[in-house]
């Protein structure tokens, strides 16, 4: 970027950033947004059963033939980076699970949604930047919502309890009336609705199985439902929705002879061992004791032909992932299908996710509709951490620096789309990197 540039870029943003406590003026205009995630929908799990409201909204606005997560694809790392626009090593939300190498003390997901130093670690969702700029927002029950950043929370949010009944429908349908009122009596702009179906469904039963796909005719029904109560609101004119997932889903290998298992290895000790993150999914992470790196490794690089260890800083750089301090120095996946035992076996799903994101199984789904979008419009693949810019110029907010480019789904928007003030159409970006 030349020297005019650079001045252009810095004294645009020096008048848009809000002065602090001093919120952007709101345009009169500005369409409210609800972005709605249905956690572990597979891209093709519309494909084998009837859903007529997904096709229906597939219609009537913005379909991707499917959208690629986030490396590692799990649902909380996935999560952060649609609401931040980060990949994970650059938001910090690495794992579903907190975890402290030193003290080795390690929580379990739920326990994890409300650790606020697991969240608020110097990237900002976009919660808090559009309620910085002149906005009200609301998240329920979406991974991150329920804790401060940088000593702000979330204007209304919920959170799911630890003993939650993920497939309730019900259930489902008073949550969307509960958001409704958020958005006509509360005054929000901006929710995030999370279900944790079909995840929860896929795990247990397979994504092959009758189950499943009675879950996801279960999600259509709930699509028409919420689009129903959006028209009964009042708010079919002046509200944008997003429905999209987190991550998708494959079969677990359970062929006795063919298991990852590190107990089973013969080079390997836990005793060379301080620090240990695995049994979750196809995911592993190492802290060797010291002066054991070289051995550790030497003993796991070939140890079975499904598993794939790396040093931290030879890790793929395509996932961007390892480059974080929370990143132990070895790390590890497994191929689509296998999981990773540690001291005994004690993973029984049928179904797992946490995948290479480029392996068709974790791919996932995009819909959108509303007054912003065009209408029967099928679009090519793309990744998701390019959401949050889209969200943004919806919002009519300026962006925090995120990973994410504008470009890529603008296409996919009516042409009056607003825009933050006089910032021009197509170029609402946040200071991050540039557009090529």
């Amino acid at each position: 970027m030349g020297a005019p540039a650079v001045f252009f870029a810095v004294a645009l943003a020096t008048l848009l950033a809000p002065a602090s406590g001093a919120p952007v003026r709101q345009q009169a205009s500005r369409n409210k947004l609800l972005l709605v995630s249905f956690d572990g929908f597979r891209w093709n799990y519309d494909q084998d059963v009837d859903t007529p409201n997904l096709d229906a909204m597939a219609l009537d606005g913005v379909k991707a033939r499917y959208m690629t997560p986030a490396f590692i694809t799990l649902t909380s790392p996935c999560h952060f980076t649609l609401v931040t626009g980060k990949y994970v090593e650059n938001h910090g939300v690495v794992h579903n699970m907190f975890y402290n190498t030193s003290s080795k003390v390690k929580w379990p997901y739920h326990t994890t949604l409300g650790i606020q130093k697991w969240w608020d670690n110097g990237s900002l969702p976009i919660w808090i930047t559009a309620q910085r700029q002149g906005l009200k927002t609301g998240s329920f029950f979406y991974p991150g919502g329920n804790v401060t950043y940088q000593g702000e929370a979330v204007t209304l949010s919920r959170k799911e309890g630890i003993l939650h009944n993920f497939k309730d429908e019900a259930e489902w349908r008073a949550n969307i009336d509960t958001v409704m009122t958020w958005f006509t009596d509360e005054g929000l702009d901006l929710v995030t609705l999370y279900f944790g179906e079909p995840d929860s469904t896929g795990h247990r039963y397979g994504p092959e199985s009758q189950e499943r796909k009675e879950i996801v005719m279960q999600v259509d029904r709930t699509v028409g439902y919420l689009r129903d109560s959006i028209r009964k609101s009042g708010l079919e004119s002046s509200l944008n929705l997003l429905i999209l997932s987190d991550h998708g889903m494959t079969t677990v290998n359970k062929t006795a002879s063919d298991l990852v298992e590190f107990h089973k290895f013969s080079n390997f000790s836990f005793k060379d061992i301080e620090f240990e993150l695995l049994d979750y999914g196809p995911n592993g992470m190492l802290l060797p004791k010291e002066g054991m790196l070289e051995k550790v490794y030497e003993a796991l690089k070939d140890a079975h032909p499904r598993l794939h260890v790396y040093k931290k800083e030879f890790f793929p750089k395509s996932f961007h992932y390892a480059n974080h301090s929370r990143i132990t120095p070895l790390l590890m996946y497994s191929d689509p299908g296998y999981v990773i035992h540690g001291r005994v076996n004690v993973q029984f799903n049928n179904g797992e996710h946490g995948f290479d994101n480029e392996v068709m199984d974790m791919k996932t789904i995009f819909r959108a509709v509303g007054p912003s979008f065009k209408k029967g419009l099928e679009v090519e693949p793309f990744e998701s951490v390019h959401v949050y810019e889209l969200m943004c110029k919806l919002l009519g907010i300026v962006p925090e620096a995120n990973d994410g480019l504008l470009s890529t789904l603008l296409p996919i928007l009516q042409e009056t789309t607003a825009t933050p003030s006089g910032v021009p159409l197509g170029s609402c970006r946040g200071w991050g990197p540039a557009e090529p």
